[in-house]
């Protein structure tokens, strides 16, 4: 057993040494915990903010003119005012992402307690900000008509007011999730990354040989790069939440970051042995880069990060508890943003343990298997 021990953190020595003098990985370490965090908590806003508006005034009212200056900075730039045949010229252009039509006699529609209409054109092509920008609209202009009937001494038709509070995040800031969600990826990412690399990178330079030579067991070479790779992540991961995530960002975050630690190494776990299994099969670095890209890109999809578990089919969601990463989304989010501790937490982190110890024994097999042709 000493002997084993000895073995490991000699090769995670070795391993380590290797790491450091990578340049281009460790750039990509650095990176993805620091730059790339900031950019996904700020960059990647699923708000509406300087969205392009203009208004087509057939009223030019009281009521249209309030309407219009109701729409200002950081949601909407300042509004156009343009001719009803430059709707088409200028939505062609992209000029304007929105263009709203007041019709004549609206105000006098309103006071008098009819039900006009208002045209809202929208450039669908811009998806992110169609969707959230029409319902901004209908609820600044609802507002303002209200206000307007209110202060004419006309009863208006809201009959009642709606309090909403939100939870975990009462003023709705995006970037809460969003770098939070950019580390869980870049945690996959860089471990897969890190193991699957560490070992093409002994095939590439005849160093495995002499691995098979030496007095050690495939299981402690496996050993050593798992934890090699877990012990680095989980540096970077301690690294970004502190200084990126709450110092830069001002994300308060509620829960244990130790239980979130250690949830993160079990979810290590599963993620390093399938960068080991990738480079297992790989014969050389393009062709685990090919591989990697095929494998990330529907680890990620379906970890629950980019849509949320009931926007997908049944099938989809079955084989995504099949995941360890979408287990991993769950409890950071429970322990970050909630407090969540292990009494709430244990069911998830034994789905993900288990799902690890599946992933680490059919990597082994497989790895071994590679070892023995090669002696």
């Amino acid at each position: 057993m000493k002997r084993s021990l000895r073995n490991i953190y000699a090769l995670m020595i070795k391993e380590l040494r290797t790491l450091f003098h990578d340049k281009i990985m460790l750039f990509l370490i650095i990176y993805s915990f620091s730059f790339a965090i900031y950019i996904g908590g700020t960059a990647t806003s699923t708000e509406i903010r300087n969205a392009s508006i203009a208004f087509v005034n057939e009223d030019n009212s009281i009521l249209s003119n309030r309407i219009i200056s109701s729409f200002y900075k950081p949601r909407f730039n300042t509004p156009g005012v343009i001719n009803n045949n430059e709707i088409d010229s200028y939505m062609n252009s992209g000029y304007y992402t929105f263009v709203v039509v007041i019709p004549s006699e609206f105000e006098k529609n309103v006071i008098s307690g009819n039900t006009p209409n208002i045209q809202v054109n929208i450039d669908a092509t811009r998806m992110s900000q169609a969707g959230i920008g029409a319902g901004y609209i209908q609820a600044i202009i609802n507002q303002e008509i209200s206000s307007f009937l209110n202060a004419s001494g006309t009863d208006s038709l809201e009959l009642v007011e709606v309090i909403n509070r939100y939870k975990y995040n009462s003023s709705l800031e995006s970037s809460w999730f969003g770098s939070i969600n950019e580390i869980i990826s870049n945690i996959v990412m860089i471990s897969i990354l890190l193991s699957a690399a560490s070992l093409i990178r002994e095939r590439e330079h005849g160093t495995i040989e002499h691995l098979l030579v030496m007095p050690l067991n495939p299981i402690e070479i496996m050993l050593a790069k798992v934890c090699t790779a877990s012990i680095v992540v989980l540096i970077c991961v301690s690294f970004s939440l502190s200084l990126v995530v709450e110092y830069i960002l001002n994300v308060p975050l509620s829960g244990s970051i130790i239980l979130f630690l250690f949830c993160t190494f079990l979810v290590l776990f599963a993620t390093t042995s399938i960068g080991i299994f990738i480079g297992t099969i790989s014969k050389n670095m393009p062709q685990m880069g090919m591989i990697f890209i095929l494998t990330i890109l529907p680890l990620m999809m379906l970890s629950g990060t980019v849509t949320p578990y009931e926007s997908m089919p049944e099938s989809i969601q079955f084989l995504m508890h099949l995941l360890p990463i979408s287990h991993f989304v769950d409890i950071s989010q429970a322990v970050l943003f909630k407090g969540a501790g292990i009494t709430i937490i244990y069911k998830s982190m034994l789905s993900m343990f288990l799902i690890g110890v599946v992933f680490f024994i059919f990597t082994f097999i497989l790895f071994k298997r590679s070892l023995d042709t090669q002696k």
